[in-house]
């Protein structure tokens, strides 16, 4: 396996995973997989600097769909207080899930920070760990939990099944900080499961792109929002 490289098992009780459209207010109903920027979020939560970029590979469905509708009371955005609202979840959700990290080029004030073998090690042991941050299943309200895995080993739901179409859906976000353009960008794509796995394209194969809205990346400034090197005794 490549020094750049881990696989992780992330399950849970509740998964509620959406497009932009519906991912503020009212009733939301999941996916019924992950979506590649979900993934890349609880990836990060396990271990991220912004020298390096995340990239999901596949993911492996180890359970059945099974959906669950739940009654929240999210925050009203027309008026003071909450509303009552009904969530479409997949109930008892795991995933096998093969990820990849590059060193984010676009950061050139961070470059003294792309040391090979330091990264990778941290992450093993913050996945070793549960990861640094908590995890969640594409929304706070749904808790995740990460282990280590190998991909590929047990049975899956699906391994039997051929395969599976999805149609059109959300793939993630492009930010400023990884693509180089001051503009905050929706991509989509057309996911297929084969015999239970999923392999996904890279962000910039998505044919699919809509603009929202300009955004400029946040800079690094030695000593101001940056500790460095020498302050973490790496030097």
């Amino acid at each position: 396996m490549a020094k750049n490289s881990i696989t992780f098992l992330v399950y849970g009780r509740y998964a509620l995973f959406t497009d932009p459209v519906t991912h503020l207010g009212g009733e939301k109903c999941s996916y019924h997989i992950p979506t590649y920027e979900a993934l890349k979020g609880i990836v990060k939560s396990i271990y991220w600097k912004p020298t390096l970029i995340w990239y999901i590979k596949r993911v492996r469905i180890m359970k059945p769909f099974r959906t669950q509708t739940r009654s929240m009371k999210p925050i009203a955005y027309d008026q003071a207080g909450n509303t009552l609202s009904i969530y479409t979840c997949l109930a008892d959700v795991a995933y096998q899930v093969e990820a990849c990290f590059e060193w984010n080029t676009y950061r050139k004030e961070l470059a003294h920070d792309r040391i090979d073998g330091k990264h990778y090690e941290i992450a093993k042991r913050m996945l070793a760990k549960g990861g640094r941050q908590d995890i969640f299943l594409g929304t706070r309200d749904c808790q995740g939990y990460v282990e280590p895995c190998r991909f590929g080993e047990g049975k899956g739901a699906y391994d039997d099944l051929d395969e599976l179409g999805f149609g059109l859906m959300f793939h993630g976000f492009s930010y400023p900080d990884e693509t180089g353009e001051n503009m905050l960008k929706a991509r989509f794509w057309r996911p297929v499961m084969k015999n239970g796995i999923i392999e996904f394209i890279r962000p910039e194969q998505c044919d699919i792109v809509k603009p929202i809205h300009p955004m400029k990346p946040k800079v690094f400034v030695q000593g101001k929002n940056f500790s460095g090197l020498k302050e973490e005794g790496l030097l």
